[in-house]
């Protein structure tokens, strides 16, 4: 991430060229439909595709791994914890906004242990195995992620994300050209490197040291070495970027990646996203309405891309377009089957829309409509109001 991207623009064009082969394993045909399932966000084919590439390589553990990346991402989406904007701040921890499937969290946890029995008893019989060292720091990362995004269990998530940088640093001493184990070593420094000095000195104390720079760096090769992991490696090399306010590298990446996976509507989103943290107003708002129009036309299914108006009515908003927000807002309650959270914050939104425009009847409807959604939403929502009276949110005095 620390190159610049005018001098590897050409390796950027390369890696994300969709013609050329990556070797995914365990070499099936079905696993190149799988991925762009997956990476299109259409979770549900990957995951039949995956348990199929599975039943045929019972005992390979990327395979488990990957039905076990499709099955846990599923079910982040389906909590709404997929919102790149949440990972940007200084938290590095996403909100779920609603509670995980008991069913779904009992598969993610036999697909962990399922993984990690093939793994070990591979790594039992030669402890340098490379291809198995990478394969348990994957489950390991799956695992921490589940832990602190489902579970909220922090010990459980740094002990199971310490395991999996451990493997693939073992990795890069054995294999060096092994890009892919870049991801979660890179991510793991950036994060540790971003730290306070105080909380820095205390895991220093356990042996965990990270280096901002050396994790950016590890993110690029990854992205750019176009291998299984080079996607993943792009995605959250812009969320990193957008952290450190290096907004036109971000921007590079985002165009390049967007375009291979067009029922992705998260990438273009994040695109507007970046366009609008980088002052580009105009060309923010043109975005965010693409991107709602494309919604509009079918090209993003059942996907909640109504969370575009929400961007677009915000962006209005910070320019004191009321009237003009407000219409953005009004948008969201035209999606049939639309999302009841993003519902409730356009409620809201376009509720105080309503109150700076002296509209205080619509405003006060507005208002009831996000109570009757959800009163627990709302709880949740309330720094987003500017003190609309407390009686309407069913909230304390």
């Amino acid at each position: 991430m620390t190159a610049v991207l005018l001098l590897i623009l050409a390796q950027v064009g390369r890696s994300a060229d969709p013609s050329i082969s990556i070797a995914f394993r365990p070499p099936d045909a079905l696993n190149q439909a799988a991925f762009e399932h997956y990476y299109n966000l259409d979770y549900d084919a990957a995951v039949q595709d995956f348990q199929k590439i599975l039943s045929r390589h019972p005992n390979d553990p990327f395979a488990v791994n990957h039905l076990l990346s499709a099955i846990q991402v599923r079910e982040l989406y389906r909590m709404g914890a997929m919102n790149s904007g949440e990972y940007s701040n200084d938290n590095f921890i996403g909100q779920a906004h609603r509670p995980a499937d008991r069913e779904q969290k009992q598969r993610i946890k036999q697909l962990v242990e399922q993984a990690e029995k093939l793994e070990d008893g591979e790594l039992a019989r030669n402890p340098n195995n490379a291809d198995m060292l990478y394969a348990r720091g994957v489950t390991r990362g799956q695992f921490a992620l589940y832990t602190a995004l489902i579970e909220r269990a922090w010990f459980s998530a740094l002990r199971n994300a310490v395991g999996a940088r451990r493997d693939h640093e073992r990795v890069l001493e054995l294999a060096p050209q092994y890009t892919d184990a870049k991801l979660i070593v890179g991510a793991h420094n950036y994060v540790m490197g971003n730290l306070s000095l105080a909380v820095r000195m205390a895991v220093a104390l356990v042996g965990l040291s990270g280096d901002k720079e050396k994790g950016l760096q590890y993110l690029s090769d990854d992205y750019h070495a176009n291998g299984e992991t080079s996607v993943d490696a792009g995605v959250v090399l812009m969320v990193f970027l957008r952290r450190e306010h290096r907004y036109g590298e971000a921007l590079q990446i985002a165009g390049v990646i967007g375009p291979r996976f067009p029922r992705n509507y998260l990438l273009p989103l994040e695109e507007a996203n970046l366009l609008r943290a980088s002052g580009k107003n105009g060309e923010a708002e043109e975005q965010y309405r693409r991107v709602w129009q494309n919604g509009r036309e079918g090209k993003y299914g059942s996907l909640h891309y109504e969370i575009a108006a929400l961007g677009l009515g915000d962006l209005l908003r910070s320019q004191k377009k009321y009237q003009a927000a407000a219409a953005a807002f009004e948008l969201v309650s035209e999606v049939a089957g639309g999302d009841p959270e993003l519902l409730q914050k356009a409620n809201l939104g376009a509720g105080e829309m309503y109150d700076q425009l002296q509209k205080r009847d619509l405003a006060m409807k507005k208002y009831v409509l996000a109570k009757v959604i959800s009163q627990m939403t709302i709880r949740r929502m309330r720094p987003m109001l500017h003190d609309p009276p407390s009686w309407i949110l069913g909230l304390p005095h």
